[in-house]
């Protein structure tokens, strides 16, 4: 098929950061059944969530207690769950959680679920941030928790598209970004946690460029509201549907849940790439300085 109903998911975390990490799973996962069923109701056929969408934002502080948060992809129990609700409703699913292998091992992952519920792979965030944000001791500070991704820029080939994903800090980084247009993603999924004054003028900039450099759809996440006790900053919301020519095709609000709705066309990404050549005119053997420290 040419065109595809995607929906991007935003949303508010509802429970204070004090509270447990089981509460904090348990209802911020019911919260987002109930969003994915509703942009299955509105046709969406790929549905993304946000950035460890399971709970808040919980790198803004360096606590070892959340490491209780991360499961097994995909034998822990948010996976499980989720492919069945892909297979009842035939939709293809992008789920970003925090990844625990083995003992002791975590990762910043999205795991792609197909529309029969089957579980593809998993893609783990490569670039992990640690900044200071919003004052006092407040920061994204992820290398307390997140090793770098080591399964590369894969591509999945679902029922409606080839999926890439590239998860929040990432799309500061234009090398990954072509990796997966060379791997023929027809769109690229970006989940991501981040708040006005880090980011924000950079966030209707930087992904319109690599959907423009590399010819494909970007669809952007990214969750909103304030979360206690931390209040880093506004999470802005405004997640939206790119296409190649780097046109918005739709884009949510900056501060309500929502199931933002946008239709990709594959004919498109053939007809942007008929005329701006990008991939055929690359110089692969002159780029040897950016491959090394």
């Amino acid at each position: 098929m040419s065109k595809v109903k995607i929906g991007l998911i935003q949303a508010s975390n509802d429970v204070h950061g004090d509270e447990s990490v089981t509460k904090h799973k348990e209802q911020a996962i019911q919260k987002h059944i109930a969003l994915v069923r509703e942009a299955a109701s509105q046709g969406a056929q790929i549905i993304s969530l946000q950035e460890i969408f399971y709970g808040p934002y919980f790198c803004s502080e360096q606590s070892t207690r959340w490491y209780d948060a991360a499961e097994e992809i995909p034998n822990g129990p948010t996976t499980l769950l989720f492919q069945a609700v892909a297979k009842e409703l035939g939709v293809v699913i992008v789920l970003p959680i925090y990844e625990r292998e083995g003992i002791a091992t975590y990762y910043n992952t999205a795991a792609v679920i197909d529309a029969d519920g089957a579980f593809l792979g998993k893609y783990r965030k490569h670039h992990i941030p640690h900044v200071a944000a919003g004052g006092g001791s407040c920061g994204f500070w992820e290398k307390f928790y997140f090793k770098p991704g080591n399964l590369g820029y894969p591509v999945f080939d679902t029922a409606f598209a080839k999926v890439g994903v590239y998860i929040c800090y990432d799309r500061h980084f234009p090398e990954g970004a072509r990796a997966l247009g060379l791997g023929g993603a027809e769109i690229v999924f970006n989940p991501s946690a981040t708040v006005a004054g880090t980011s924000e003028y950079l966030w209707k900039l930087e992904q319109p460029a690599h959907a423009v450099a590399n010819g494909y759809y970007v669809g952007a996440i990214n969750r909103v509201g304030t979360e206690a006790p931390w209040n880093m900053g506004e999470f802005y919301g405004q997640s939206y549907l790119v296409d190649p020519r780097g046109a918005i095709v739709a884009i949510g609000s900056r501060d309500q849940d929502e199931v933002v709705i946008g239709e990709m066309d594959k004919e498109l990404i053939r007809e942007v790439r008929h005329v701006w050549q990008f991939y055929r005119d690359r110089r692969p053997e002159t780029y040897d300085q950016i491959t090394s420290l």
